[in-house]
């Protein structure tokens, strides 16, 4: 398709809120200032396009924005945009607002509806990664992912202050839907004793026999990494069943949860997303429609939606065996 005249852009947060996606709105939203563009906020992302939520943006909207966590276009799922009719009546809210193109900020079902609305319309549109799964190939690093670890090794820190006092066993449940990537950077950062992902099934009598020689070296605190969409099950199933063969253990689970999502982004997620929102309007401007932008070995490079929704990117095998190294 050829390359469109752009004039207005609406902007969109979409699906699972991310630390640093107010970050990526803002600059967005003065890249496309700096480029005498007309921008547009679309509120509560494709349920507000439905709805036509859809305002014109200026600099006051984007002022002290960039270290808030969260999403001041605020963010929702949106099951009547997953019909025709829904599409269609989003495309002519879109249209009597003269918005040319769209950066849609979220995971991978966001850019899938980016995908589909660009098929079937042809409205132009470039996806930025805001998710802290870290699950988007195409990108070394989602906006949110960073912080999202960190928050998470804060919580654990804290955690393996009881644990040691009390001599606890403790589960932590982190989040990443199916990916391990906040589980194995959290588990490596937090010295976890235990790391399971879904990429990789621990069997309950493996970690058993793993847990019983920390406990022969004298270790003053275990603290087991699950990630949520762990194969083996989540923190409390698991804990059941290890109680069943160590209950001398005195254990505990917590699941960290939507604690995860929420913060000031870190400074690696604010420069990542200020980096990303430059790229979806210059991008744009320049005939890149239907890709996501991301940062790959610090470089910006534009992939296809499709392909980064679909192909598969999981936990980078090294980082396993690093873990395994330092858990023993």
């Amino acid at each position: 398709m050829e390359t469109k005249v752009i004039k207005k852009i609406g902007v969109l947060t979409s699906g699972g809120d991310s630390p640093g996606m107010n970050a990526a709105i803002r600059a967005a939203v003065r890249a496309g200032f700096y480029y005498n563009l007309e921008m547009y906020g679309i509120y509560r992302g494709y349920e507000g396009m439905i709805l036509n939520d859809i305002k014109k943006l200026d600099s006051k909207n984007i002022t002290h924005v960039l270290e808030r966590g969260g999403t001041f276009l605020k963010s929702a799922r949106s099951e009547e945009f997953r019909t025709p009719e829904g599409r269609k009546k989003a495309y002519d809210n879109l249209r009597s607002h003269g918005i040319d193109a769209l950066v849609v900020i979220g995971g991978d079902g966001s850019l899938t509806g980016a995908h589909l609305f660009y098929k079937e319309f042809g409205i132009p549109a470039i996806g930025l990664p805001g998710t802290i799964d870290n699950d988007l190939s195409g990108t070394d690093s989602t906006i949110g992912f960073d912080t999202a670890c960190n928050t998470a090794i804060q919580a654990i820190d804290k955690i393996r202050d009881t644990a040691t006092s009390h001599d606890r066993l403790f589960f932590v449940e982190v989040m990443g839907r199916d990916a391990g990537f906040i589980a194995i950077n959290a588990g490596i950062g937090s010295a976890a004793a235990a790391i399971l992902i879904p990429e990789k099934k621990m069997p309950i009598e493996d970690l058993v026999e793993k847990l019983k020689i920390r406990t022969k070296a004298k270790k003053s605190s275990n603290i087991v990494i699950v990630a949520e969409g762990g194969k083996s099950g989540g923190a409390a199933e698991i804990a059941e069943k290890v109680k069943k063969h160590l209950p001398y253990y005195d254990i505990k689970v917590t699941i960290l949860g939507h604690l995860q999502r929420g913060g000031a982004p870190s400074s690696f997620d604010r420069l990542l997303a200020s980096k990303l929102g430059v790229a979806a309007i210059e991008g744009l401007l320049q005939g890149k429609y239907d890709v996501m932008a991301g940062l790959i070995n610090n470089r910006v490079v534009f992939t296809p939606i499709k392909k980064a929704i679909v192909d598969d990117k999981t936990v980078d095998d090294d980082d396993f065996r690093v873990a395994k190294i330092l858990s023993t």
